[in-house]
């Protein structure tokens, strides 16, 4: 029995887009030193341009940041895998993520973990990220939305925190809700000069790791920069 053209080219779309993924990930990922083949897996298969408002589908598997709306962006593919890489998931964790978007970064992050808990503080992006959790049967990630320098305090402790956000400093409380033997990856910095963060656990304090330059958003809250 003879397929419709409409099906047809829905499949042919999705091919086209899935040699796109497998491309962004060799020139875009891999090339620049990702080596967790966990991690480029799960980019390969998580459909980037269903994240991004449609105008901007196909630039979806380019190298850059693109705009998702509410003046906040969805991180370029090789930060959001630097970052994931920087946390090193088994599968078991319990990962907090702070700075939802539309919900490319926890779907990725779904993928390689027990279970995500993401906080987004704009309410059209956290409702359309619960959409797409919907849409693609992600069923081990939730989205609230809230002040995310406050972290998720009942759902704590995380073995994993990850921001998606650049904070004038390390917030306090999610220092207080990562394990004694946990990660958080954050940018640190203004608008010019943000690096990225490793920070982990050393008895009362905390140690803080250099990771490179990055380029993102201001995370507001609280315990971040004021609107």
């Amino acid at each position: 029995m003879p397929t419709s053209p409409k099906l047809d080219d829905t499949a042919t779309r999705e091919r086209d887009f899935a040699h796109q993924r497998a491309l962004m990930v060799e020139r875009h990922i891999a090339a620049r030193g990702i080596r967790d083949e966990r991690v480029l897996q799960a980019m390969r298969e998580v459909p980037r341009h269903l994240f991004l408002p449609p105008p901007m589908a196909a630039k979806a598997y380019g190298p850059g940041a693109l705009p998702i709306g509410a003046k906040q962006t969805i991180s370029q593919p090789f930060i959001v895998a630097r970052m994931i890489e920087i946390l090193e998931l088994t599968g078991k964790e319990k990962v907090l993520e702070i700075g939802t978007g539309t919900g490319y970064q926890a779907v990725v992050l779904s993928k390689l973990c027990a279970k995500v808990f993401s906080i987004e503080r704009i309410n059209e992006l956290a409702l359309k990220a619960s959409e797409l959790f919907r849409q693609l049967k992600i069923n081990n990630a939730s989205v609230k939305v809230f002040d995310g320098t406050y972290g998720w305090s009942d759902q704590a402790p995380f073995d994993r925190i990850i921001v998606a956000a650049a904070a004038p400093q390390v917030p306090d409380p999610l220092v207080q809700q990562l394990t004694r033997t946990g990660r958080m990856v954050i940018p640190i910095g203004g608008d010019r000069n943000q690096r990225l963060a490793l920070v982990t656990r050393v008895g009362t304090g905390v140690q803080i790791e250099d990771c490179g330059s990055a380029d993102f958003v201001p995370l507001v809250g609280r315990f971040g920069w004021k609107e």
